[in-house]
């Protein structure tokens, strides 16, 4: 079995790519400023980048595609948002804690989970507040709106900053899961699903329920929840939340997602045996090789090659 492909990097499509660096290093002090295969680049101290392709328009993220968000893990969150709160080039979004209203800016301020489940539905709402539950404080997520109109996720509290994620949705989250472990040799997330799933057991309806705190004020499906992993990044995902299919991200704001691998060769002739959709044959991309898939639900996934 060839090892399972490191995390390289999240390439961005953006009207002014250095500005953009530049804010991102002002946000998370812990990353820098540099390039790689030509392009401008942020570098995260996990040996992972985000990429920028300068483009002429303000780059879109509609129609959805299965690429939601990135973000990082990071020290102390509550003295982060303080922080932020001072900055004026940062807009902090706020997290909507039922569909009455109200929001906080972090998840600890709201009711704590039940279960596995980030958020809770109305039901157990209704259930909290009779009880009189205090939110947990502490850690826990919050958003930010980035350049180019990127949503930007930060957890805390870790011991260090880091690039952390990137969030999805699939159409049939199990079966992302088994994509994504049979191509790509990836280990699943143990905690957000089954560790082992089938064709005949993937495909699980997207739960009926909406859950808070949420981004938007209607709130969100949670279930179902899986991903995986490629080394110390993370791919999470639910179900797509609309009803109409997820769109091929590229030219977005959010354009591909790339991942590193020894002997590009190797896993094309794997990939090609296996039936995966290419779309691109393998092409020069700086002083290396890259090959460009589509994953379960249309996402473009750039395999390049490192020594």
């Amino acid at each position: 079995m060839l090892p399972t492909p490191g995390f390289h990097h999240l390439h961005l499509n953006s009207i002014d790519p250095n500005a953009a660096i530049d804010w991102y290093n002002r946000q998370f002090p812990s990353t820098a400023k540099g390039t790689w295969g030509g392009f401008p680049a942020l570098l995260s101290p996990n040996n992972v980048m985000v990429l920028f392709n300068k483009v002429d328009q303000p780059p879109v993220s509609k129609p959805q595609s299965a690429i939601w968000h990135f973000g990082w893990h990071i020290p102390a969150i509550r003295e982060r948002i303080a922080s932020y709160r001072q900055r004026a080039d940062v807009a902090l979004l706020p997290l909507y804690t039922t569909d009455e209203g109200g929001s906080v800016l972090i998840s600890s301020d709201t009711w704590p989970n039940v279960g596995n489940v980030l958020g809770l539905t109305t039901t157990q709402i209704a259930d909290a507040r009779a009880r009189n539950v205090q939110p947990p404080g502490g850690g826990g997520f919050a958003y930010m709106r980035g350049p180019d109109n990127a949503l930007v996720e930060y957890v805390g509290d870790y011991p260090t900053e880091r690039f952390n994620h990137v969030h999805m949705w699939q159409e049939h989250p199990f079966c992302a899961q088994l994509w994504y472990q049979q191509h790509l040799n990836a280990p699943p997330r143990a905690s957000f699903g089954p560790v082992s799933v089938t064709e005949d057991t993937c495909r699980v309806p997207r739960g009926a329920d909406r859950t808070w705190p949420a981004l938007n004020r209607e709130g969100m499906f949670r279930t179902p929840r899986a991903g995986v992993e490629f080394g110390d990044v993370v791919l999470t995902w639910y179900a797509n939340q609309g009803d109409k299919p997820l769109v091929d991200p590229r030219g977005q704001l959010q354009d591909h997602i790339a991942l590193s691998v020894a002997d590009l060769d190797a896993w094309v002739s794997k990939l090609r045996g296996e039936g995966v959709t290419f779309l691109q044959e393998p092409y020069a991309l700086g002083d290396t090789r890259a090959v460009m898939i589509q994953g379960p639900s249309r996402e473009a996934l750039e395999l390049v090659e490192v020594g």
